[in-house]
């Protein structure tokens, strides 16, 4: 077999389904192999970077490796912001790519950059096949580490001389990789300190998601009755209506929280990505910390560590919750759960009226009460992610997408075509500013070809509303943060896409429920005060 048929057998071992990209030269033969399996499909996109934006967010909701590839040179430079994306938000991926013969790698030659050293920041491993018949072994390596813990991106080059050289196709069996377990010694620490503490305050990140943790979390905080707040990117770990839920954390401005957090002695963070928010943006007072995690914590001054449990997160809190946890139960002062409420505009019970505006808010109240358990939300970057991580409460866990790593604007429009793909019986919308829907919408095009029924929903406000706000605080005025648009009715319609704008909140509830029903590909303009001086 040529060597590029080896590598998607190697694929298919993996059960790789769907590989996203754009074609280029030194790729001809990748996919032409690609096109004759019967397992994996090839999604034409329209610029790489929505290609691996696509895998990291199929990546996520997967629980594997979402695969992407370009050519070489700006195909591949294309995919960078994609890979470092995923790499920071804990996303499984692997970029392969071509790359210009070994021929001519010595020397300056046509569109050749030297991409795994561009790629080895990005990346947990990057590394250019140097020999087709190491394929097998890379591809398996490839894969291991883009899903072992932490998860992230790994990127492959393949140099264009080597695609047609014979290689035996045999591919590396998949072995089952062992959960670590703690020691009984670090949770009887663990429980030990518990028992020390008053006012334990509990911290939940996005691992308890990745590792299918949420039933013995909800066990564990129901046992210790502390008050508790979640990320970003693990909205959904609790009920809405959970007593002890404080909701989310993380925020630059008007962290409610962080008054309850300064409350505590003892701060249990469990699967917390430092990457959300640095512990000198929570832990002000360096309240001693019980860390519950996949990872060892990182030495940092405002991460005092009283005890660490290290391992599997669901078994370590199985491991926890079979000792005696004591109840913790404390309110921090100053009604900080209703404040919370009311200014994050948190809706217990909603019902549209006519007197209602058309706000972020409010649209997203419409959003929270007509989706279902398996509706899928993913948010773009700017102004509405933290109007999203405030008000919008998620049904279960893992359905709010939410790039709060790398925080790449653009990611809505190609991920919610990943998470369809995914997720393929669940309803998938996706929230956008205008900047960040002009970004990648050429994707709109991807799937409409695909015949995806996605809900794509563009708050429409010609200004890029979080820098004008920091550029206020910090100027007293703004400045480069003004554009305009396109008529978005006209851009879907372009697009063969149905598009509507609604007028009033009532009309939005109605064009909204109407989308979900028919299960068509719809994009909704909603026009939004964008405070520009005339």
């Amino acid at each position: 077999m040529k060597a590029t048929d080896v590598l998607v057998k190697c694929l298919e071992n993996e059960g790789v389904e769907y590989v996203f990209g754009i074609v280029g030269k030194e790729t001809l033969d990748l996919i032409e192999s690609i096109s004759q399996s019967k397992q994996i499909q090839f999604i034409p996109v329209r610029q790489e970077q929505g290609a691996a934006f696509m895998a990291s967010v199929y990546g996520t909701l997967a629980k594997k490796p979402g695969v992407c590839t370009a050519t070489l040179g700006p195909g591949a430079a294309n995919l960078l912001t994609g890979v470092a994306t995923a790499q920071l938000d804990g996303s499984p991926l692997v970029a392969i790519t071509g790359q210009a013969g070994l021929n001519r790698q010595h020397k300056q030659s046509h569109q050749y950059i030297e991409m795994v050293a561009v790629m080895t920041p990005v990346t947990k491993w990057s590394a250019q096949i140097k020999e087709a018949s190491t394929i097998p072994e890379m591809i398996r390596k490839a894969f291991k580490t883009a899903n072992e813990e932490k998860p992230g991106s790994v990127y492959l080059e393949l140099p264009e001389n080597l695609a047609l050289d014979p290689v035996p196709p045999r591919p590396l069996p998949i072995t089952s990789e062992q959960s670590v377990l703690p020691s009984h010694q670090a949770v009887q620490t663990a429980i030990s300190c518990l028992n020390q503490s008053e006012k334990p305050f509990v911290i939940i990140g996005q691992k308890v998601i990745k590792q299918d943790a949420c039933e013995e979390l909800l066990n564990f905080i129901s046992k210790l009755q502390a008050p508790t707040t979640h990320s970003f990117m693990a909205k959904g770990v609790i009920p809405k209506d959970a007593p002890n839920n404080y909701f989310t954390f993380g925020f630059n401005e008007n962290d409610l929280i962080l008054s309850g957090i300064d409350e505590a002695d003892l701060l249990i963070a469990i699967g917390f990505d430092k990457v959300e928010r640095l512990p000198k943006e929570w832990n002000r007072k360096r309240i001693p910390v019980l860390h519950i995690d996949s990872q060892p914590e990182e030495p940092d001054e405002y991460y005092p560590t009283a005890a660490t449990v290290v391992g599997h997160i669901k078994q370590s809190l199985e491991m926890l919750n079979s000792f005696d946890v004591p109840a913790k139960s404390w309110i921090p002062s100053g009604n900080l759960k209703q404040k919370m409420e009311q200014s994050y505009q948190i809706a217990l019970e909603y019902r549209t009226t006519e007197q209602m505006s058309l706000t972020i808010e409010n649209v997203l109240h419409i959003v929270e009460k007509l989706s279902c358990d398996n509706t899928i939300v993913i948010s773009d970057v700017g102004a509405h992610k933290i109007s999203i991580a405030r008000t919008y409460q998620p049904k279960r866990p893992g359905n709010l997408i939410i790039s709060n790593g790398l925080a790449s604007m653009g990611i809505a429009i190609p991920g919610a075509i990943g998470a369809k793909l995914s997720r393929p019986n669940a309803s998938v919308i996706c929230i956008t500013g205008d900047g960040g829907a002009l970004m990648t919408h050429s994707e709109l095009e991807t799937a409409k070809r695909l015949g995806l029924p996605l809900i794509i929903i563009v708050l429409n406000d010609q200004v890029l509303k979080l820098e004008q706000q920091m550029m206020n605080k910090k100027f007293g005025k703004s400045f480069g943060v003004f554009f305009e648009n396109p008529d978005f009715l006209l851009l879907a319609e372009s697009f063969g896409i149905k598009g509507f704008r609604p007028k009033t909140l009532t009309d939005f509830e109605k064009m909204l429920q109407s989308a979900i029903s028919t299960s068509e590909l719809v994009l909704i303009d909603i026009p939004l005060d964008h405070g520009k001086k005339k």
